[in-house]
């Protein structure tokens, strides 16, 4: 995975031509049953709304955020970092840079599901100011609840 327009860890917004990249990303960070495929970034990123954040560390494709908006408020669909770089800094990196241009798009609240057993994804949307807004039941394939957590987007000043 090279020729990327990135250099260090360097955050892009990609459209469909990436959709093999996120699938690569998302099949390295998501058990099996929970994995989507190239076909399904493409359809998504055909979508109004729907974009994405590509984060690379020296070229290397390394992680993504894919999030949709609507009027003035945004769901983060899926957010995938490679195992080998978790916990460095990249899924911190990827909300900070998606939190800036929700803002500039004047979006006010953010919303997102994460898997009650997903404690390291809990913990990083905690630490971006996410709060707990409910609870899905049973909402993965493996029967596990989805936390709905949601933060508001403070407009720049």
């Amino acid at each position: 995975m090279t020729d990327f327009p990135c250099e260090r860890l360097s955050i892009t917004e990609v459209g469909e031509a990436f959709s093999s990249v996120l699938e690569v990303l998302h099949e390295r960070a998501f058990p099996v049953k929970e994995r989507w495929n190239a076909e399904v970034f493409e359809n998504l990123l055909r979508s109004s709304g729907v974009s994405a954040l590509l984060a690379c560390h020296d070229e290397m494709p390394v992680g993504f955020v894919l999030v949709r908006s609507v009027l003035d408020e945004a769901e983060i669909l899926t957010l995938a970092v490679d195992p080998a770089f978790q916990r460095r800094g990249v899924g911190r990196a990827l909300l900070g840079k998606l939190f800036h241009v929700l803002r500039e798009q004047e979006i006010i609240r953010v919303f997102l599901e994460v898997s009650v057993r997903n404690e390291a994804a809990r913990a990083l949307y905690v630490a971006a100011g996410l709060v707990t807004m409910g609870l899905r039941r049973r909402y993965y394939p493996d029967g596990s609840d989805a936390e709905v957590m949601a933060a508001e987007i403070t407009p720049t000043l």
